[in-house]
């Protein structure tokens, strides 16, 4: 090459930019029950409950698929699985256009698009990461993570709009052609492995690209994994902590914060910009959290945004029943919180765990917190089926933040109580 010819762009970027639409694409479809509640209700006569046991189902399915994604990607390749995924995101959105029934609902939505979903909001941004990346794969597995949240961003306000001013079919038509055009975008544009452009991760040195790690069955490592986790008092502090976390997040908030918002007489739309508002805060709030998390306490990180998070969701009651300026205080306050829980969690689990181990054992920590994410997408919907209201519904999460707050002060205490007498013992 000569001196003055510009670098060629590593293909690593390409395949970053089609992870990004894709989980973008998938994201913004998965958040999609939270506008089309209402519509349901008034068209079908459905109640909430009903609605949301098919919301529950789409979460828990696409947390615990996780485990099983990569065996599946490495058995059958990254592209031909994510082309098959959105395929099926495709289908199952695009057929409730003639739904009748809340069974098919259950089916195509909590089913179909929650399978879908699971093979790009789990681990494909790690193992893009992993692959194509050794130098920036920090950075590149960060944007890959925010994608979800610009996904709800990009999508929803769009949405209630569409909805309020035609009809819910006319929005799920617009998830229809962005599913397309994904599909589209994957099967040109993305390819497996460096090695299949004649190319090393992006950054590898010659003694990097030799490291690769040995082939094994991802499936029975998957249990081994969760063999490994269950025997730790650790384990069942961060999972139950990381259910509380979903329970209080994409379970409730994401599911429930519009439906509350039109009960308390604020038009959807403006409900949607709240959430898509509370998108941009969460992915400040993620990129600061990874900031905090390599330089303090990750227990006590993870202490204060638990019990800021029940602080704001006791709030929450009062704001929707006040005025907006109450609500868009929340949405900032709770964006900055609402995935900041991820980076402190993901390397607790390591320093548990190990390097080694820890990307196994928090696919299942996130299977609990998805888990957490099903009781309150179904839970919400049947307590306002029985009361009519969702005060006491928020209540009780902050109830339950409070406690995870005080659950993962004990993560990893032992060790502590251990490398503390050592220096003791060691200093006199």
């Amino acid at each position: 090459m000569s001196m003055g010819k510009p670098a060629r762009l590593h293909y690593g970027w390409i395949v970053v930019m089609v992870a990004f639409v894709a989980m973008l694409v998938a994201a913004g479809i998965r958040s999609t029950p939270g506008v089309l509640m209402i519509p349901l209700e008034e068209e079908f006569k459905w109640d909430r409950a009903t609605i949301s046991l098919g919301v529950a189902i789409n979460l828990v399915l696409y947390g615990f698929s996780g485990p099983f994604v990569s065996a599946l990607m490495e058995r059958y390749g990254v592209r031909r699985m994510m082309v098959m995924a959105m395929i099926m995101i495709l289908a199952g959105t695009g057929l409730t256009i003639w739904m009748f029934s809340a069974w098919q609902f259950h089916l195509l939505w909590g089913v179909v698009v929650g399978l879908g979903s699971g093979f790009f909001l789990t681990v494909l941004g790690a193992i893009v990461a992993s692959h194509w990346f050794v130098k920036n794969r920090g950075l590149v597995l960060g944007l890959l993570t925010a994608s979800a949240a610009t996904g709800q961003l990009a999508f929803l306000p769009l949405l209630a709009y569409m909805i309020e001013s035609y009809n819910w079919r006319t929005a799920i038509w617009i998830l229809v052609g962005a599913a397309m055009l994904a599909v589209l975008v994957i099967a040109f544009l993305m390819r497996d492995t460096p090695e299949q452009m004649g190319l090393r991760p992006f950054g590898a040195t010659l003694s990097d690209h030799a490291e690769q790690q040995p082939k094994r069955n991802p499936i029975a490592a998957a249990f081994r994994g969760l063999k490994l986790g269950v025997r730790s008092f650790d384990f069942w502090f961060l999972a139950g902590s990381f259910f509380i976390c979903g329970l209080s997040t994409s379970g409730l908030i994401g599911t429930h914060l519009i439906p509350a918002s039109v009960h308390h007489g604020i038009p959807e739309v403006t409900a949607a910009g709240l959430l898509a508002m509370m998108g941009i805060f969460d992915i400040a709030g993620t990129m600061i959290s990874g900031w905090l998390s390599d330089r303090w306490n990750n227990r006590w990180l993870l202490f204060w945004y638990y019990g800021l998070r029940g602080l704001s969701l006791m709030f929450l009651p009062s704001a929707l029943g006040s005025n907006h300026l109450s609500l868009i205080v929340f949405a900032v306050f709770y964006g900055l919180d609402w995935v900041a829980t991820v980076p402190p969690t993901v390397r607790l689990t390591a320093d548990v765990f190990g390097k080694q181990n820890a990307g196994i054992v928090y696919g299942w920590i996130f299977a609990a917190h998805q888990l957490g994410a099903g009781v309150a997408a179904f839970g919400g919907g049947l307590m306002f089926t029985l009361f009519k209201e969702y005060d006491l519904t928020f209540i009780l999460a902050g109830l339950f933040c409070l406690a995870a707050s005080m659950m993962v002060l004990q993560i990893n205490r032992k060790r502590r109580k251990q490398e503390e007498a050592a220096v003791t013992a060691y200093n006199t």
